[in-house]
């Protein structure tokens, strides 16, 4: 279960960002996700992410170094919002690492708040919809204030952190790059099945 703290947010810079993909990905678990709608906002807490790397991650939208309009975010700088389609549903992604480097986090799930026994956000697809979000916040920037998206730390403690091979991924690496709460039930699969083919990140696919 989410244990709760009484300390104050605080936005989460640029820096953040700036990391592995997979560091940032674990860390992104427990942190507030804000979309403001005018006066109001919707809020929820992040429980599901999942980490993808550039050139070398036949996961990846970035993989051979393919850049096209859609993925051409992954090169931007940390922190750059990344919106794209798959199955008529738009999936909400950060940039991480460095610019020109390509890698982000696509966020996978969250427990809103205040809590609600309706699963509003489990699972990438649900979750742009619980928030209103699409391809038209591609490059706004989560670190920037005066984004319609941002994400704070509110010091929470989210208990115990479990991981898997990515979702519906057939080609994933072997290092698992999937995050989740381990006990929260708005977490869109708890087990995942092991992909078809799996690869070392340093081998020539």
């Amino acid at each position: 279960m989410l244990r709760n703290s009484s300390r104050k947010r605080k936005l989460l810079s640029r820096d953040f960002y700036a990391r592995d993909s997979r560091e940032v990905s674990k860390e992104l678990l427990g942190k507030l996700l804000v979309r403001k709608l005018g006066d109001k906002a919707i809020v929820g807490r992040i429980v599901e992410t999942e980490a993808y790397y550039g050139e070398r991650d036949p996961a990846s939208r970035a993989y051979k170094g393919k850049k096209t309009r859609i993925s051409k975010w992954m090169w931007m700088e940390p922190g750059t919002l990344f919106i794209y389609m798959v199955h008529a549903n738009w999936l909400l992604n950060i940039v991480t690492g460095k610019i020109e480097e390509p890698s982000a986090v696509l966020i996978r799930a969250l427990e809103p708040i205040p809590p609600s026994d309706e699963k509003l956000a489990t699972g990438p697809g649900k979750l742009t919809r619980y928030l209103k979000v699409d391809s038209s916040f591609n490059g706004l920037k989560v670190y920037d204030p005066s984004s319609p998206l941002l994400i704070y730390d509110d010091f929470f403690n989210i208990g115990e952190i479990n991981t898997s091979h990515r979702v519906g991924v057939p080609r994933d690496l072997v290092v698992h790059m999937r995050f989740y709460v381990k006990d929260s039930k708005y977490v869109s699969r708890p087990l995942n099945p092991k992909p078809k083919e799996l690869y070392m990140l340093n081998n020539s696919f």
